[in-house]
């Protein structure tokens, strides 16, 4: 992320983003990057089509991901709607742009992934952020973690049993 918009008494301003830890590059999945792939290619038929009616604004920058049937920048509270629109077709809970992000950060802790690589992922200045943030969502994989230990210590059930007869004894 290089840049953000916002909405100032009524006008769309572009600016950076908070910290300069948000500026990164952020690899993306795969999938993503084939919806982005069509999503630009239909970008661009929109534009031939628009013709004379696509006219970004002069003081936005080029090559935005995300715009209007005219070329300019999409209002972030449209993006909120359109998702609001989404979850509802898809009669899920509701949830804002924002939500993403952290069910980004949930399904990546749930999926193993450390939390430095998630503190980078999201742009958290501290580790300690992410932590505090996440850690309702790091304690459902506490149990996980056990498994894997059982996994790498490959005990089976039998050598189980008997420890636990051990252990109680």
């Amino acid at each position: 992320m290089r840049r953000n918009v916002q909405r100032i008494r009524r006008e769309l301003i572009f600016g950076t983003p908070k910290t300069t830890r948000s500026i990164r590059t952020v690899p993306l999945p795969r999938h993503l990057v084939r919806a982005l792939t069509t999503h630009s290619e239909q970008q661009e038929r929109e534009r031939k089509v628009g013709g004379k009616k696509w006219q970004p604004s002069p003081d936005h920058p080029d090559g935005l991901i995300f715009t209007t049937a005219t070329g300019r920048v999409t209002d972030p509270r449209s993006s909120n709607r359109m998702l609001t629109i989404l979850c509802r077709d898809a009669k899920v809970r509701r949830a804002r742009v924002h939500d993403l992000r952290h069910t980004c950060a949930s399904l990546l802790l749930a999926q193993g992934v450390d939390a430095r690589t998630i503190m980078e992922t999201l742009g958290h200045s501290t580790i300690t952020m992410t932590l505090d943030t996440y850690a309702h969502v790091m304690d459902t994989t506490l149990r996980a973690a056990a498994e894997r230990m059982d996994d790498a210590l490959n005990l089976d059930e039998t050598d189980e049993e008997q420890n636990g007869d051990e252990l109680n004894a």
